[in-house]
């Protein structure tokens, strides 16, 4: 189940990152709170000021969690999910109070991290 969701992060994160090397809009309805473009086009959009999207952290974070589900490695999970739970906190804060805007692709993602971290939990706790 864990692998699944991490492949599905894993397709919104390299369809992400293939709209921002294209040059293109994302596919994403755009009113006054849900506007993608305007998230991805934002300063946050790419990793510090670089070139790099910020949805690169994505492929590697699902594809990291990935893995670690084909081991048994409970302790990891759960670090690593919880890795991935702040920088979702995090980026929602940033959509929400710094940009008033959503993007519905990266709620998919940051839907998919808060489940995994609550696998995770479920995991560890026995």
């Amino acid at each position: 189940m864990v692998v699944l969701a991490s492949v599905a992060g894993l397709g919104v994160s390299i369809y992400l990152t293939a709209v921002h090397y294209a040059g293109a809009a994302p596919a994403c309805p755009a009113n006054a709170t849900i506007n993608c473009e305007a998230v991805l086009s934002s300063a946050y959009g790419v990793i510090a000021g670089t070139l790099l999207p910020t949805s690169l952290t994505g492929i590697a974070w699902f594809s990291v969690n990935a893995l670690l589900w084909t081991r048994p490695m409970p302790r990891a999970r759960l670090a690593w999910s919880v890795a991935g739970l702040v920088t979702v906190l995090y980026l929602v804060f940033i959509e929400i109070v710094e940009l008033g805007a959503i993007c519905i692709w990266c709620t998919a993602a940051h839907v998919l991290v808060v489940g995994i971290f609550i696998l995770a939990l479920m995991d560890r706790q026995g």
